[in-house]
C-alpha cells in the first residue's frame, strides 16, 4: 500500500516535505514519532500518532516509537503557553514501562519480521552528551534567527503566557538531535507527528542536511478537533486514558459511543483499521438509520477490544444496557465491582453498617429509617404498591426483606426509585 495515499483518504495528512512520498515508494523506510512520557499511560490524544505508526508498518515500513526520556525532562513549548513540570528519572522510567505495554497492542515488535517496530529512549543518548559537546557539535549548525522564526517560539515571545526559558528554547535543538541520531544510527529518514510539531521536525531535517549533507523528510497530521469545537479526548474529568485504572473500560467505551455523527465519521477513519470500502458501507447504513448509532458502535467496539479486551467490551455493553433499562438482575450481578461503580458514577451513595441487615430488615424500614431514600414510610409504601421500587434491577413489594442475598459484590445494594433515580447503598 502507498502510505501517503492511505493517510490522505483517512484524513490523517496535513503536510509533508517534498520528496516524502517518493522516498516511501522507493524503499522500506524507517520513520519515527516522539512521545513524551509525562504519565505512565498514553491517552487517546496519543493515538493519532500511534495509528500513523501502525499504518506505516502495515504499508511495509519500519516504525520507531521514541520515548522522550530526555525531552520529557525539558518540556515541549509547542502549543503550550506555560512551562511544564519537569520529571525525575525514576518517574520517567516507570512511565516508559507503562507506555511500552500499551504500544505493543498496536505495533508489532516481534523480531522475526524485517519491519518490526522499535522502541527507543532519547535519554539513553542525551544523558551521555555533555553540555559543552552539545553546543559545540550541534548548536553551531543552527542560527538563533532560524530557531526564533519557528511559530512555537514566536508565539511565546510575543506575549502569550509567561515568556520562554532558555530550557524550552533549546527544545527544538534537542529534538533535532534525536532525528540526527536516529538518522546516523539506524538510517531513519522520516519523522512524523501532529501539525504543531512541524517546526521541531523541520529543525531536525535542517540539522541533518547541514551536519551530514543527507536528506531527511517530515510528515504531519492535522490536530484532531471535535465538531462542537471542544478539545478531542478531553471530558469534564480530564483525559481519556488507555490505562483501565485511570479510565475504566466502561468509560472508555462510552466516550466513543457518545461521539456525534460528524465526529464518528472522522474518527472511524483515523482510529480503526477498517478499509475504505468497509467504512463507506458502514456510513451508508448509518445514514439510513442514524438512531441506531452503527458507526459509534463499530468505533467503540474496535477500540475497546484493541485497548482492553473483548471480555471488557462485552462487560461495557452489558453495563450500558443496565443503565438504559435493558439489563437484568443477572447481568447486574455479573458486573465486576469497578465496572459497576463506573456505570453508576455520580449516583447518590449511602453508607450503612452491614450488621443492620444480618438478620434481615423490612424494605420499608430500610428505605426510610436506615437509608432515608424516602422521607416517610407512607410514601415508601405507596411507591412500592405502584411497582416503583427495584432492588438490583428487580421490582419488589412491601413484603420484601433486605438481607445478605440482596448484596452485590459483597458491598453494594442498588436501589432504583421510579425510572431514573438510582441510589447505591454501600455496606
Amino acid at each position: 500500500m502507498n502510505f501517503v495515499v492511505e493517510l490522505k483518504w483517512r484524513g490523517m495528512l496535513q503536510d509533508a516535505m517534498p520528496g516524502t512520498e517518493e522516498q516511501l515508494q522507493k524503499e522500506m523506510t524507517l520513520a519515527y514519532v516522539g512521545i513524551d512520557p509525562t504519565a505512565d499511560s498514553l491517552h487517546i490524544g496519543h493515538l493519532v500518532s500511534v495509528m500513523m505508526l501502525k499504518h506505516l508498518q502495515l504499508c511495509g515500513h519500519k516504525p520507531i516509537a521514541l520515548l522522550g526520556g530526555a525531552t520529557g525532562m525539558i518540556g515541549d513549548p509547542s502549543g503550550k503557553s506555560q512551562e511544564r513540570n519537569l520529571l525525575d528519572l525514576e518517574t520517567l522510567r516507570k512511565n516508559q514501562e507503562g507506555i511500552k505495554k500499551q504500544l505493543a497492542k498496536f505495533l508489532n515488535f516481534e523480531d522475526e519480521v524485517p519491519n518490526a517496530a522499535m522502541l527507543v529512549n532519547n535519554y539513553d543518548w542525551m544523558s551521555k552528551y555533555s553540555f559543552l559537546d552539545f553546543i559545540r557539535d550541534i548548536g553551531k549548525h543552527l542560527t538563533v534567527n532560524y530557531m526564533m522564526a519557528k511559530d512555537s517560539v514566536k508565539k511565546r515571545l510575543s506575549g502569550e503566557g509567561e515568556g520562554m526559558s532558555f530550557t524550552e528554547f533549546t527544545y527544538q535543538l534537542v529534538q533535532g538531535y534525536d532525528y540526527l541520531f536516529l538518522y546516523q544510527t539506524y538510517g531513519c529518514k522520516l519523522q512524523m507527528g501532529g501539525s504543531d510539531q512541524w517546526g521541531n521536525i523541520t529543525t531536525g531535517t535542517e540539522l541533518i542536511r547541514r551536519k551530514t549533507g543527507g536528506e531527511a523528510f517530515a510528515l504531519v497530521c492535522p490536530l484532531i478537533t471535535k465538531a462542537d469545537g471542544g478539545k478531542f479526548g478531553k471530558t469534564e474529568k480530564g483525559n481519556i486514558w488507555l490505562d483501565p485504572e485511570k479510565t475504566s473500560p466502561y468509560q472508555f467505551y462510552q466516550f466513543w459511543l457518545n461521539c456525534s455523527d460528524e465526529d464518528s465519521k472522522k474518527y472511524i477513519r483515523i482510529f480503526t483499521l477498517f478499509n475504505k470500502a468497509e467504512i463507506e458501507q458502514m456510513e451508508a447504513a448509518h445514514d439510513v438509520e442514524p438512531h441506531l448509532r452503527l458507526l459509534q458502535k463499530a468505533l467503540a467496539k474496535d477500540l475497546t477490544c484493541r485497548v482492553h479486551s473483548e471480555e471488557e467490551y462485552n462487560a461495557a455493553v452489558a453495563a450500558s444496557e443496565i443503565l438504559f433499562g435493558k439489563g437484568t438482575a443477572e447481568s447486574l450481578a455479573a458486573l465486576p465491582e469497578k465496572t459497576f461503580l463506573s456505570v453508576f458514577e455520580g449516583v447518590p451513595q449511602v453508607e450503612i453498617n452491614k450488621t443492620i441487615i444480618e438478620e434481615g430488615i423490612n424494605i420499608v424500614d430500610f428505605l426510610t429509617d436506615v437509608t432515608q431514600i424516602f422521607p416517610s414510610k407512607g410514601e415508601a409504601r405507596r411507591t412500592l404498591k405502584e411497582n416503583g421500587v427495584s432492588i438490583n434491577k428487580e421490582k419488589i413489594s412491601e413484603n420484601y426483606t433486605i438481607n445478605f442475598s440482596s448484596v452485590l459484590n459483597e458491598k453494594h445494594i442498588l436501589v432504583q426509585r421510579g425510572k431514573k433515580n438510582y441510589y447505591i447503598v454501600k455496606m
